[in-house]
């Protein structure tokens, strides 16, 4: 009785022991590109990095379940035939997530009136926590961040000249729905207090933290600085943009994910203005901040080449880039966050 008695006290130490150290778990956000259809090989290819980088969430934009074959039940067979155990639920949002642990719930969130972009919403189990994932692919018009660069961020025609007043650029960008839709997160995510939070997604909109003193020179911005809603009301809310965390100056490492290359595809259908740099952050993944969870590592996936004034260029950052092995899937960049939660 005694030897048992030990057994199970070692097995509960040894249980508590690991919970305490924390597992590490990889977070990934990509834009699929209308589900890969746009690059020769893309559904397979999204299949083959997601094999590769072996990630414990995925969180998809751009999901489209064309002629009524569901994406998430396609990638989910795919990544089996590699040998890989995900879970994962359809949805009819342009949404997806994956998760090597199982998924105890997920439902839209997103305001009942008005197109304010697609959120899903999905609640996992990781050593012994809950852990709240959010995927967004927000509002894609009023691409204001256009507009200092002598485009239109609605009709992508290039203007007469740049746009470089701030309050005209933000109101442009409050024409859009993604403030809206931020704002619902917001207050959703206030019913999670003492859970894990992630946000991830194609935001369709820069950081505040890229578009400020340090940068207003740079990259076609002609001298403004912007106060992007979505980025400002999530810092004001408390959430951490991890990238910008991991690496807080946006000279050095900007981390753009869009416009990127992609050697199977066309320039001309890479840019949407091309003779100006529109190189921008757009795609990220947010965490709320606590004792629980710890930020490690945060990298760029996908080509280090972008695209620049229509053409293919290579980045020049300091940037950390996870090349593909072989077909890129999309036209932007992903991202992959290391946290341990403990």
């Amino acid at each position: 009785m005694l030897k048992v008695q030990l057994t199970g006290i070692l097995i509960w130490l040894c249980i508590n022991a690991v919970q305490a150290k924390g597992v590490e778990i990889k977070v990934l956000q990509m834009n699929i590109w209308q589900e890969g259809t746009m690059v020769k090989g893309g559904f397979e290819a999204i299949a083959d990095e997601i094999s590769r980088l072996e990630p414990d969430i995925v969180m998809f934009s751009e999901v489209r379940n064309y002629h009524g074959k569901m994406f998430i039940s396609r990638i989910l067979h795919a990544l089996k035939e590699r040998g890989k155990t995900y879970y994962g639920e359809n949805s009819p949002l342009d949404v997806g997530i994956l998760s090597k642990y199982p998924i105890e719930k997920q439902a839209p969130n997103r305001p009942s009136e008005g197109d304010a972009g697609s959120v899903l919403k999905a609640r996992i189990r990781i050593n012994g926590q809950t852990v709240v994932v959010y995927s967004a692919h927000l509002d894609y018009t009023h691409y204001a961040c256009y507009l200092p660069r002598g485009y239109s961020g609605v009709t992508w025609k290039k203007l007469d000249t740049p746009v470089t007043d701030r309050i005209k650029v933000e109101k442009a960008n409050r024409e859009s729905m993604r403030d809206e839709a931020i704002f619902h997160f917001i207050e959703d995510s206030k019913k999670e207090k003492g859970n894990i939070i992630l946000l991830g997604g194609d935001f369709n909109e820069p950081s505040h933290l890229d578009w400020n003193e340090k940068t207003k020179d740079l990259w076609d911005h002609h001298g403004t600085i912007v106060r992007w809603d979505c980025s400002t009301m999530l810092m004001e809310a408390g959430f951490k943009d991890a990238y910008r965390t991991k690496y807080p100056n946006p000279v050095t490492h900007p981390g753009f994910t869009f416009p990127s290359d992609n050697k199977g595809v066309p320039e001309q259908k890479l840019s949407w203005a091309p003779e100006a740099d529109e190189r921008d952050r757009i795609d990220f993944i947010y965490y709320m901040p606590s004792k629980r969870i710890k930020l490690k590592d945060a990298v760029i996936v996908g080509p280090a080449q972008s695209i620049i004034r229509g053409k293919r260029m290579e980045e020049n950052s300091n940037d950390r880039f996870i090349e593909p092995l072989d077909v890129w899937p999309t036209d932007h960049k992903a991202v992959m966050v290391i946290f341990c939660i403990k």
